[in-house]
């Protein structure tokens, strides 16, 4: 459970895709160009070959270093897991759980007092993140050390985070790195994967993106959605393994049921357009349809595209221009759209703009 404010960024992906025009009928998504950069703990979406514009994926490299990021990932949580043969220990695990955490305190007091390491990982997780006691990271990381010293792989973890943060003590990239191995050795997925993101960069540990693919695919095989959408990009563009569509589009599915909206965009590109899968556009705009709802801003882009062209959906052109003005907002800009939507009808035009303003909340 290492703080929101203590993961690595996820990896970034350029998105500047663009959808090919209609060709009798026919419309294709164009995928957003990928670019896993390096992670510091981040981010994209081809039948008919008349293109508006063809856009080359640039190759996967590392971007800026690693740095601590504010936004909740999942892939950055510790949740201590509690041990099933002490009733006590339970407590505190379920105290947490509801959200009782001056309860979850105490009681995991008495147990870390006792030498309990799960105890003492739930300490230093409610010490980083003030739950029911003040925040306090220099107390945070000395139970966290307990407990990592005594063998618990989430607190390696965890304080391998500090330590990259140089939250409670100065940074220690070093240390940083020989914690996060020394989980992911134990099979902890959000070490693994922030191990990979490093030797993807480059910068803290020397480039290796064999290695990295290693450590993302056992993330990737643990369940973290997002090792599988990276391990999917990896797949995608032949780095650090054999190009493989199929395998990426099967990563992209996986990550796409656990919520990851990066995930969902590319996924549903992949089946629109059939890349590394059996084309099924009705799922594919149901999926463009949840991650525009999840504030894609690339999603909302597609989906203004295939509804004003009617591709795999019914013409919407009043619902595809809403959707690119929403899309507009979030960096998605299109100037071809933005010439239509000048074409439209004004009274459509009018119903475009009140339903936009409606999903954005500046009516």
């Amino acid at each position: 459970m290492a703080s929101p404010e203590m993961k690595l960024s996820c990896i970034t992906m350029l998105a500047t895709l663009l959808l090919t025009a209609p060709a009798a009928a026919q419309l294709q998504i164009a995928p957003p160009a990928t670019t896993p950069s390096a992670p510091a703990e981040k981010h994209k979406p081809r039948p008919h070959t008349i293109t508006k514009k063809k856009e080359a994926a640039p190759a996967p490299k590392p971007s800026a270093s690693p740095k601590p990021s504010p936004s909740p990932k999942p892939a950055a949580t510790v949740i201590p897991a509690p041990p099933t043969d002490d009733p006590n220990v339970d407590l505190v695990f379920g105290a947490y759980q509801r959200g009782q955490y001056k309860t979850a305190f105490e009681l995991a007091t008495v147990r870390a007092q006792a030498g309990d390491p799960k105890a003492m990982t739930m300490l230093g997780e409610l010490y980083s993140n003030a739950m029911g006691i003040r925040r306090d990271y220099a107390k945070a990381a000395e139970w966290y050390k307990r407990a990592a010293d005594s063998g618990d792989r989430e607190a390696m973890f965890a304080l391998a985070m500090l330590r990259i943060s140089g939250r409670g003590g100065p940074v220690d990239k070093s240390e940083a790195v020989k914690l996060m191995a020394s989980a992911a050795k134990l099979g902890e997925p959000k070490a693994a994967y922030n191990l990979a993101l490093l030797y993807l960069d480059g910068q803290t540990l020397p480039q290796d993106v064999r290695r990295s693919a290693e450590l993302l695919r056992q993330a990737a095989d643990a369940g973290l959605p997002e090792a599988q959408y990276a391990l999917a990009t990896f797949y995608k563009e032949g780095t650090g393994v054999p190009k493989d569509p199929e395998r990426a589009v099967r990563l992209l599915q996986a990550a796409s049921l656990a919520d990851n909206v990066d995930a969902e965009v590319e996924y549903a590109i992949a089946m629109f357009n059939g890349t590394g899968t059996p084309k099924n556009q009705p799922a594919a705009v149901a999926l463009l349809r949840k991650a525009s709802r999840q504030g894609s801003a690339i999603a909302q882009n597609r989906l203004a595209w295939v509804l004003i062209n009617g591709a795999g959906t019914p013409m919407d052109k009043v619902e595809g221009f809403k959707w690119h003005l929403v899309a507009k907002t979030g960096g998605k800009g299109d100037p071809e759209l933005d010439k239509e939507l000048s074409d439209l009808p004004a009274e459509e035009r009018a119903k475009a703009e009140a339903a936009a303003k409606k999903w954005l909340g500046t009516k």
